[in-house]
């Protein structure tokens, strides 16, 4: 049940390495039973090319929405330490990973800490993260006042391939 203290959270999801699509699935899962977290929504499954280093494989990406009374930070905690739970490693800059989880969207709060930074800061440069979060989420408007499924239009021809449907 909803209460005026719970959060929209929109996460993103990535994984290129150890069975990225069951990467993916069971993160749905982990981040349905974080503390005070409730997955909403989930987008299908996508295919990417990976960015920087391209001698790694293609990655699977998803968004995911979550209802949290979880602050900011305290869900950012839960969701790094999702990500070692799945083998996490981070040898090098934009390198391959089990597990990547980032905090895309917090309701429409901007929050700028040497740890967070929310809206994610590269979010409107990346179809596998518009894509999909617009799917979820069609009318949604970063805080500045950017439409999400404008901004998903205008990327509607990078290399993204749809692997699953949505559930």
């Amino acid at each position: 049940m909803t209460s005026p203290l719970d959060h929209c959270a929109y996460i993103g999801l990535g994984s290129n390495l150890e069975s990225p699509v069951d990467q993916l699935e069971r993160a749905f899962v982990a981040l349905d039973r974080l503390p005070l977290c409730r997955l909403t929504a989930r987008s299908r499954l996508y295919a990417s090319k990976p960015i920087g280093p391209q001698d790694q494989p293609d990655f699977v990406n998803a968004v995911a929405a979550l209802d949290t009374r979880l602050s900011p930070l305290a869900l950012l905690d839960q969701l790094q330490a999702l990500e070692q739970r799945h083998g996490r490693q981070r040898l090098r800059h934009w390198g391959p990973r089990t597990l990547d989880l980032d905090l895309l969207l917090y309701d429409s709060t901007r929050i700028e800490t040497p740890r967070l930074q929310v809206p994610h800061p590269q979010m409107a440069n990346r179809g596998f993260v518009l894509i999909p979060l617009a799917e979820l989420a069609p009318t949604l408007r970063l805080p500045e006042g950017r439409d999400i499924a404008t901004l998903a239009r205008e990327h509607a021809q990078d290399d993204l391939r749809i692997l699953l449907p949505q559930r």
